[in-house]
C-alpha cells in the first residue's frame, strides 16, 4: 500500500487550515455586517451567507445543503428543522459544514442576540468547555477518544450543562458530522466507544486530524449552543 510523502501530508494539513481560515473570516464578516438580525428568517440569513461566501470567498454550496443558520428551539434539533424567524432574545447557531465539505472539515459558532444573560451564559460556558477540551488534548499525547469525550462531559457537567448532538464530541476530518444509522466505526469519533489514541497515523501514512464538535444544551429553556473547529492544527 502506497505511503504518502511529506509534501502530500503537508498539503493536506494546509488544505484543512485554509478551510478553517475561510470559515473564521466568513463568520467574522457575517457578524460585522449584521446579517443576523431579529425579524429575519433563517432562510433569509442562509441566502445572505451563501451570497457572501460566493462573492467574497468564491465558495458555493448547493441549494439542498444551504442551511447555515438555526435559531431558538431549532438549535436543539438535528437533521432538517422547520423554518423560523429570529427573535429579539435568541441564540443563533451558524454552521458552515456544507460550505466546508470540499475542505473535509467543519466550523460552527453560536451567537447570542439581545442582552439575555441566560443565553449569553450558555455561549460563555461553551467557550470554556471548548478551551478545556483543547487544553486536555494538548496536555496528553496518548489521549484516546473516550478520554477526551469523558473530559468534555465532565467540563459540561461542572458548568451545569448537558451534552447534546449525536453522542460524540468530534470526528475525523472527512467524516460525516453524525454517525449514520448502523455505523460501526467508533474510532472515527471522539466518543465513549473510541479507545484508540487520537494522535495516530494510518497505514497510508496519513496523520489523523480531528474536528472538535461540542453541543451544549439548556434543556429547561429548550435551546443549545454549538462550537465546531479543527482540534489539532490550530
Amino acid at each position: 500500500m502506497a505511503t504518502l510523502d511529506r509534501m502530500d501530508v503537508g498539503l493536506r494539513a494546509l488544505h484543512l487550515l485554509e478551510g478553517q481560515r475561510m470559515a473564521q473570516h466568513l463568520f467574522a464578516h457575517v457578524v460585522a455586517t449584521e446579517v443576523i438580525k431579529p425579524g429575519r428568517s433563517e432562510e433569509e440569513v442562509d441566502n445572505r451567507i451563501a451570497l457572501i461566501a460566493r462573492e467574497v470567498f468564491g465558495v458555493r454550496a448547493g441549494r439542498v445543503a444551504r442551511r447555515f443558520a438555526r435559531s431558538g428551539s431549532n438549535t436543539v434539533v438535528g437533521g432538517q428543522w422547520p423554518e423560523r424567524v429570529i427573535g429579539a432574545q435568541d441564540l443563533v447557531v451558524l454552521d458552515f459544514d456544507s460550505l466546508l465539505a470540499p475542505y473535509e472539515t467543519g466550523f460552527a459558532r453560536t451567537v447570542a442576540i439581545g442582552d439575555d444573560l441566560v443565553r449569553r451564559a450558555l455561549v460563555h460556558d461553551l467557550a470554556v468547555v471548548a478551551q478545556g477540551a483543547r487544553d486536555a488534548f494538548r496536555a496528553d499525547d496518548s489521549l484516546t477518544g473516550h478520554e477526551l469525550y469523558a473530559t468534555i462531559r465532565d467540563l459540561a457537567a461542572k458548568a451545569g450543562r448537558s451534552l447534546g448532538g449525536a453522542a460524540h464530541c468530534g470526528r475525523l476530518t472527512g467524516t460525516a458530522p453524525a454517525p449514520r444509522a448502523g455505523a460501526t466505526r467508533p474510532e472515527v469519533f471522539i466518543g465513549p466507544d473510541n479507545d484508540r489514541p487520537l494522535r495516530r497515523t494510518s497505514e497510508e501514512g496519513v496523520r489523523a486530524h480531528w474536528i472538535l464538535q461540542i453541543h451544549l444544551v439548556d434543556e429547561p429553556r429548550g435551546h443549545a449552543a454549538v462550537h465546531t473547529e479543527l482540534l489539532d492544527l490550530c
